[in-house]
């Protein structure tokens, strides 16, 4: 704890075009050459790691360059996934045809990883050797150690298990259940070596909102919240023995810009939330639709024992929020809490979830982080007083 609010982001960072292009290719079955892969994945995790910590971002991460999206990567990792799934679109897409139409001319084109399209389960899921992992984290380690960093200033992400037998079609196991064990036993190999040197773990959860407008819009509430606390039960369980300091949360309700008014309520999942050991809990509270969330703690509180990292900008418009706007929000979420020291300032989403796909292009997302910083740096004044 400290007396100022401290900042970090939710992962993927803007890829250079050369980079998307070789993800885009590998995605689509393509042969390419995996020396350039790594050359240029290594040199993409250079510059996101030295921006970071010249704009003055406090846990940092290797921007998730390297990846072809934040969690169809395990396909590379694991056995069992093959050919590809037909994932159901939001409901708040399709209601409304003219909007749909409009993403279909102006959202899919060029090179990109379509999350609508990933690989299917199609054999026993098997985490194979940690070499790509192990690779990935040495090479943090290496930038941060070369910026003065050391590597518990970091986090390194993997996905929830229950975005990806949500995501990507289960041919094999013979239920949702049987699909969610495996896949969180291959993923506990790869949670616990991002541990094991050193960093912060983050579990990307999008499916713990998401998914209520996605694989389960056509199914009650209770359906939903009984998958969120089944998903829950299944990363505790990958994560049992680890100090929940060590572990972040991150649930969002999908980094895409549209309606959202199919979201699940924050209030009709929370419960459930609670029930994961996570230290830290990121929550989009910037965008219009949730922005107002934060009364929540006030009629209920907040874990004694958790931060709340708020997202104070959006990942899906341009514009660069102002710093007193930032401020602003920082304060309003603080009074929310009991302490605000366990308040801490993020995104709501990431910049570039898959490669290719991003509403807010390089040079603006870099300036809305920089934007967040400086706004952290007026709430802690307001909120704490010095300079």
């Amino acid at each position: 704890m400290t007396g100022r609010i401290r900042t970090t982001h939710s992962g993927s960072l803007p890829r250079p075009a050369e980079l998307v292009a070789l993800h885009a290719r590998r995605f689509a079955g393509e042969r390419i050459d995996a020396a350039e892969l790594a050359q240029r994945s290594q040199q993409a995790t250079a510059d996101v790691v030295r921006r970071q910590c010249e704009i003055g971002i406090d846990e940092v991460n290797n921007g998730e360059v390297g990846r072809e999206s934040f969690f169809t990567y395990v396909q590379h990792r694991m056995s069992g996934f093959s050919g590809q799934s037909r994932r159901k679109p939001m409901r708040d897409i399709v209601k409304y045809p003219h909007f749909f139409g409009f993403l279909q001319r102006t959202a899919f084109g060029g090179d990109n990883v379509s999350l609508l399209a990933p690989p299917q389960a199609t054999g026993p899921i098997a985490y194979g050797d940690t070499k790509a992992i192990d690779a990935e984290c040495n090479e943090l380690g290496d930038v941060l150690r070369s910026l003065g960093r050391k590597n518990e200033t970091a986090f390194v992400s993997a996905p929830s298990p229950g975005i990806i037998v949500a995501a990507m079609d289960n041919k094999y196991y013979k239920d949702l259940n049987a699909y969610l064990d495996a896949v969180s036993a291959a993923l506990a190999v790869e949670y616990r070596a991002i541990l094991q040197h050193g960093f912060q773990l983050q579990i990307d959860a999008p499916d713990l909102a998401m998914e209520r407008h996605t694989y389960f819009a056509d199914q009650p509430l209770a359906a939903f919240v009984a998958f969120v606390e089944r998903v829950g039960d299944a990363i505790n369980g990958a994560l049992r023995g680890v100090a929940k300091d060590r572990i972040r949360l991150h649930v969002c309700w999908g980094n895409y810009e549209g309606p959202h008014d199919e979201d699940v309520p924050l209030a009709d999942i929370w419960a459930a939330l609670q029930r994961i050991d996570a230290g830290e809990v990121l929550l989009s509270m910037a965008n219009p639709r949730h922005a107002h969330e934060y009364h929540l703690f006030e009629e209920q509180g907040f874990p004694r024992d958790t931060t709340l990292v708020a997202g104070v900008i959006d990942t899906t418009t341009n514009y660069i929020e102002h710093p007193d706007t930032i401020a602003d929000r920082l304060v309003r979420i603080a009074e929310s809490l009991d302490d605000p020291r366990r308040l801490m300032a993020g995104t709501d989403c990431g910049f570039e979830t898959s490669a290719g796909f991003s509403s807010v292009v390089d040079e603006i997302a870099w300036q809305k982080l920089a934007a967040m910083v400086e706004g952290a740096r007026r709430a802690s004044r307001m909120l704490f007083g010095g300079n």
